[in-house]
Formats: structure tokens, sequence, C-alpha cells
């Protein structure tokens, strides 16, 4: 075989296997700025030699492997040409007016409407052939379910999770099933079975085009403004000319090296408002000549030798950092940059010395993308950098990416993050204790364990002169702290940050038993591997952790300061909603709130749901001469509408 052919089939191999990995949530291989490399390595050895392999992702629009059924598109979803040179944009405009918009990193769905309602949903898939994900319809944002047009309608749109809302959703997961970055979480997201589980994770919605309309409008402009009165949420966009492209790209280009963008994106979109004259162009391979332009930032990289590597200390890993001699990048200094786990330096081949290239991934994030002259070998510490105990080298069964950790559950480093966790408000929900109080309060001596922060109160004179502080902060403060004192089970639990034990293995432990029962396992050693989506290594985990006696007596401490709230367990409940589906709307009064009343109606054997369908057996709304949508759709089914107070004659 001809050492082209070879070459050919090695980087189709490498990436296929990357964007396999980025479509569908999976551990990161490649950088986009590798990834981009190695295709227009890969596009210019294709048009030399003519040798194009069937799977070559040149030929391919996606690679999307999304659990569900598969249906055709209507209209195929052809990829863009893409350039990351501003005269190639400015040749391509021919002197047309031109729109510029956001090239949001997330998971590209197609709408279909009909009479006015929405019909279907589509993940783009290969371009020609995506999932159906029409049930997910009612907990992604961004679109509406009716809307005023009554023709057949046809939408594209990204859907993508903010960074803020990636933050605090990475933080409920395990250290071995995190997401690498906004777009894995929004790919992995949409391809759950659980509505409910899609709806907690603020998936949205933004549409970049209307592929069709059945009444003529040729303007991309006028169909942009079109989708807004209609109710969706449209991607930024900003009218532009050959002549002044150039200074809008800059502009938008400063959003985002400012971190002025909360949205994900990996550049920007260039499209005709001649949408006769878009659709007008040559096909060639999977691009449409007319249809528009991406425009990635052309990726700036600097060279520079590495110093060390600084190991970061946080609740589980510790992770590793290179320090290098500091360099000019994208208008800034830099001089550090994560190397994310110990799997990556050995992928990037990091050595004791050795020169380190990098970029700033997306205008943002500092990022090693290669590495030169590497001499010896890098050295994992064998203690901890903080509090010096014995660390370990941990492989994720689920990606074999190997962490390092620190063994000592008392680490100060540790501390922090976990302290952190237990006021979110996914823990206790306490506002007021960001991660600087913590620190403060820690290094005033307030706080070493959690129920210490029940007892804030105390040093309330010298909180009231500390900066940034005063009367009515420390006030505020002293609130959040009471009213965290009653919560729920699953919130505790989360809160106690017990290793790989986050908020869904805490619903499925206190659907199963309650908290009386969690804490007779937990005494008992029995365990959870029994229950559904627990399994031997997480019960493992919460089993160890309370044999820990530091740990037994934090909790035992932290229980004489706080209320649980009732739950009664699935095998204790009397199944008076069993088989059932309630939909919950409005204010409640019987139950603390609309959580509290889910958790009720879920411990009896019934279902609670966003939206109401033809399965749903009762709406509960105590407003029920309401003329809300729920409402009407439940006339329309013949779903019967009760109150709370309804609800707990016959179900309570």
């Amino acid at each position: 075989m001809e050492d082209y052919q070879i070459r050919t089939e090695e980087m189709v191999k490498r990436l296929n296997e990357a964007s396999d990995a980025y479509y569908n949530g999976k551990e990161e291989l490649m950088s986009n700025y590798e990834w981009d490399s190695l295709f227009d390595e890969l596009v210019s050895l294709e048009a030399e030699t003519g040798f194009i392999l069937p799977d070559s992702p040149t030929q391919n629009t996606g690679y999307e492997e999304n659990n569900g059924e598969k249906e055709p598109h209507e209209f195929p979803a052809l990829s863009l040409a893409k350039t990351k040179q501003v005269a190639e944009l400015q040749k391509w405009a021919e002197d047309r007016p031109i729109w510029l918009s956001w090239k949001l990193d997330g998971l590209t769905l197609v709408l279909t409407y009909d009479n006015g309602k929405l019909t279907k949903i589509l993940t783009r898939g290969n371009g020609t052939i995506g999932t159906n994900i029409t049930y997910l319809k009612n907990v992604i944002q961004g679109f509406p379910i009716n809307i005023p047009y009554k023709k057949h309608m046809v939408v594209r749109g990204e859907a993508v999770i903010s960074y803020t809302d990636f933050e605090l959703i990475n933080d409920t997961i395990e250290d071995d099933e995190k997401y690498a970055n906004p777009r894995n979480l929004a790919s992995g997201t949409l391809s759950l079975d659980d509505p409910e589980k899609v709806k907690e994770r603020h998936v949205y919605f933004h549409a970049f085009t209307l592929v069709y309309l059945e009444d003529e409008m040729i303007s991309w402009g006028e169909r942009m403004r079109f989708l807004e009165k209609e109710g969706f949420t449209v991607v930024e966009r900003e009218a532009v000319s050959s002549e002044t492209i150039s200074a809008v790209i800059d502009k938008w280009t400063e959003k985002v090296e400012t971190g002025k963008m909360d949205l994900p994106v990996d550049g920007l979109v260039i499209c005709f408002d001649d949408t006769e004259y878009a659709a007008s162009g040559s096909v060639t391979g999977h691009h449409a000549a007319r249809a528009g332009y991406a425009f990635k930032w052309q990726d700036v990289s600097a060279k520079s030798r590495l110093d060390h590597i600084e190991w970061s200390c946080a609740t589980s890993t510790i992770s590793p950092v290179a320090v290098f001699e500091p360099v000019q990048l994208e208008g800034t200094t830099v001089s550090r940059a994560s190397l994310c786990n110990i799997s990556e330096m050995e992928r990037l081949g990091i050595g004791e010395k050795c020169m380190v290239e990098v970029i700033k991934a997306n205008k943002i994030i500092p990022k090693c993308i290669a590495v030169m002259e590497s001499s010896g070998s890098f050295q994992i510490p064998e203690s901890c950098p903080v509090c010096g105990a014995k660390t370990e080298v941990r492989k994720s069964p689920r990606s074999n990416t190997k962490t390092l950790h620190c063994t000592n559950p008392d680490c100060s480093a540790k501390h922090v993050k976990k302290f952190t966790r237990f006021v979110s408000k996914s823990g206790m929900d306490i506002d007021g204790l960001s991660v600087q109080t913590i620190l403060r309060f820690m290094n005033e001596g307030f706080l070493s364990e959690f129920a210490d922060i029940y007892h804030l109160w105390e040093h309330a004179d010298t909180i009231r002169q500390m900066d940034g502080f005063g009367d009515k902060s420390c006030e505020n403060l002293i609130k959040a702290i009471e009213k965290s004192r009653q919560v729920h089970p699953v919130n505790f639990i989360y809160a106690l940050c017990i290793p790989m034990i986050g908020i869904d293995a805490g619903k499925k432990m206190i659907a199963e038993n309650g908290f009386d029962g969690f804490m007779e396992r937990m005494e008992t050693g029995q365990g959870f591997e029994e229950i559904l989506g627990i399994g031997p290594e997480k019960s493992r985990s919460a089993i160890e952790w309370y044999e820990n006696e530091q740990n037994k007596s934090s909790l035992k401490a932290l229980l004489k300061e706080v209320t649980i709230e009732k739950v009664v367990p699935s095998s204790k409940a009397d199944g008076k909603c069993k088989g059932l589906t309630f939909v919950i709307t409005g204010d409640v009064h019987h139950y603390k709130n609309r959580d509290e009343f889910k958790a009720y109606v879920e411990a009896m054997g019934g279902k609670v749901t966003g939206s109401v369908t033809g399965k749903t057996d009762y709406l509960v709304n105590n407003d029920a001469q309401s003329t809300s949508s729920k409402n009407r759709k439940a006339a329309q089914l013949g779903v019967p509408v009760i109150t709370e107070d309804e609800f707990v004659e016959r179900f309570g």
C-alpha cells in the first residue's frame, strides 16, 4: 500500500474517533485546534492524490450516535465551508448584503411545525438522517410548542448549555463522569431518556435559520425577525458588508476574549441576506457553495519552555498545571495552562524538561496542544502538595482516564471545595457563603466542620467588622443559615460530599429507603448495591465514607442542627399513586413546594411530568378555572383537573 494511503487511513481513523468523542459526550481526544490542523492536512492530501475513503470526515457532516429512532431530514443539513481568513469572506460576499452571527457550540436540532404545532424534533445526525427526540419538546427552552403560523415550517438551531450552568451541573456529577465542556454536556444530556433530568440541565435552543416557510420570505434578516415574533429565541446577529465585516468580526471577537459570552461559541457564521441567491449555488462534497461560511478564529499559538508542573488540589483530585515562561497570547500574558490529568500528560509526552505549545481554546482557556524537545519523565507527586498525605493514581472504569488523588479525607484544600458544595443550591442552599468568605472564616477559626456553619451567629460581632460585611450582610447570612435548617434528604446527602454520591444517587437511595432507612443501612453496613443505578462501587464508597469516624462524628453533629424532611420510602408506601401520572402546576400550600409535592407522589408509586399529554391521569392546579395552557390542554384531552386539597383527600 502506498504511503499516502496509509497516512490517509491513519488520519481518517483519528479524526473519526475524535469526532465520536466530541459529538457523543465522551472523553475529549484532541482539541479543536488539533482536529482542524489534521483535517486541513487530510483535505490537502485528498486533493493531491485523489484518494478519498468513504468514511472520510471530508465526506460526512457529523458523527452522532444518540439512542432513539432515526429519521431522514426533509431538508438535508449541509455543513458550512470553513475559513480563518477575513479576505476569503470578503471575496465570497460579492458586495452583497450579508449577516454575521455566532457559531454556537452545542447540538444542532431541526424543528418541524404544522398547523401551528410542533410536530417533530430531529438531531442533525449525519446531515441526512437524524434522531427523533420530540419527547423532549417540553424540557428544552427557547422555542414555542404552539405558534401563530398555521402552515408547514422547518427551523434549524443550536441547543446549548451556558458556561454558568455547565459549571453548576458538572459539580453535581461524580469525578469519573464529568463532562469536558458545555458541548459534551449538551450532547450527553439530549441522549438521556428521562425528560425531567434533561429539564434540570437548562438546555436552551437558539434558532439560526428558517429552513422552510410556505409563504414567500426571501430576506434572511426578515426570517429571523419573523421567528422572534413567533416566540423563538434567535441567535444574536448583525447586518454587515464586505467593507465592514473585518471591523465587526474584531468587535465580536472582543466579546469572547473579554469573557462577556456565557454561551459557548467556536466561531462566527456569515450568510447572504438573499436566501434565494444562497440556495442557488452548487454543492461540493457536503458544502453548499453559497449557503454561508463558518469563520473560525485563527488559533494563535506560542511556544515556551516549561518551568515546572504545579499540582493543584481540589475536592477529590490533584490536577496538573503547566507553568512556563510567560508568553503573549491574544493580547494577554499567559504563563499557566491546565494539563487536565495524568492521561493527558502522557498523551502529550510531557517530560521533566520540554518546550510546550500553547493556545487559548476558543479564545478563552489556555491549553497545551503539543510538546517539543522533551527529555526525562514527569514526576507524579507521592504526597499531597497541601497536606503532605500519600497520593494515589486512580483509573476511571468509564474512560480509563488516570487521575491523581489525595488520600487524606481531612486535607484542608478539600475542605474549601466541600464547604462550597455543602452551601450550594443543590446542597443546603445557603446564600452569602462564597469561596472567598469560606476561606476567611476558616482562617479566622470559625469553620472546621459543617456543623460550625450553624454557630456562625456566635461570631456575628466579629463578622460585622470584617471587610465587605456590615450589619445588613451579616443579618442576611444568619437568616440564610437559619432557613437552611430544614432540608430535603436528597439535598442533605449531596451536601455531605460523599465520594461518588451525587443528586441522582441520593434520589435513588431516598426513594428506596427514606432518610431513616438510609441511616440504618449506613449504620449496619448493609449498603445499597441492589438499588437500581447504585451498584457495588457507589455503595462501597458510601459505606467506607461512613466507617470513617471523623465523617460519622461530623454527620451526627450536623443532624443536631438540622431537620430532615420526611420522605416515605417506596418500599413502605401504600401505593396510593401507583401507576398514576400527575402534572403539578401553579402555587401549592399543603406541601412546602412543588419539589416536596413531587417527592411524595414518587414515594407513593406515582410519576410527575412537566406537560399534559394523553398519558396524564391528573392535572393538579389550585386554580381549577385557570385558562393556562396546561388547563386548556387538560380540557382538550379530557384530563381531570383537581386542586391540591382534592389530591390530599384522595391520595394523601
